[in-house]
């Protein structure tokens, strides 16, 4: 079993051994093919088209400058800020609290241009990609949600459920993480 995901030599993550498909790749074939997508994707792409309208702006968006496109970087300062939120929340004292207040409402900020540099990759991908894009879109979506009510609870002293929406939060946010993730995977797969 060779593995070539991120690089990795001996690390191949479409087996899951013996040649069988691993069941999260089954699901996201299922949901690559899933035509009640399209519905939702019809609806966003006129939007996320006029991200890409503009060369200047789409070469940025797209890295073509670096190689690297801009969506997979900004996406560190939400999901670190608010993973490093949940981790200060293991700690009761005021001056850490506050700081996890503040990683919170870093995260949700950063979640905009993150967003906007996500749909301009979408805008330009296959239609298996862009339905799998919906679903990474909407768990994400969620996951900002979730950690907007976390931050709007621990302003308002009530830390106990910021913190419980911070932790439902983190696993949404790892679910949409996975489906971004697989996304990405072409581009790997396209440069090995």
């Amino acid at each position: 079993m060779e593995l070539r995901q991120a690089g990795i030599p001996g690390l191949h993550l479409r087996t899951a051994g013996r040649g069988k498909t691993s069941r999260f790749r089954q699901l996201m074939g299922s949901i690559e093919r899933l035509k009640a997508l399209d519905i939702p994707v019809d609806a966003a792409r006129p939007l996320a088209g006029r991200l890409v309208r503009n060369e200047r702006l789409r070469n940025v968006l797209h890295g073509q400058a670096t190689g690297i496109p801009l969506h997979p970087v900004l996406t560190d300062v939400p999901f670190g800020a608010w993973f490093m939120a949940v981790f200060l929340d293991l700690y009761p004292d005021a001056g850490t609290q506050r700081a996890a207040t503040r990683l919170v409402g870093l995260g949700v900020l950063s979640a905009v241009p993150t967003a906007l540099s996500g749909w301009a990759e979408w805008a330009l991908a296959d239609r298996k990609t862009q339905r799998i894009g919906v679903v990474h879109a909407g768990l994400n979506a969620s996951a900002v949600l979730i950690f907007a009510g976390s931050w709007a609870a621990r302003r308002r002293g009530r830390r106990r459920l910021g913190v419980g929406l911070a932790r439902l939060g983190a696993v949404v946010l790892i679910a949409g993480g996975f489906t971004g993730g697989y996304m990405g995977r072409d581009r790997q797969e396209d440069r090995t």
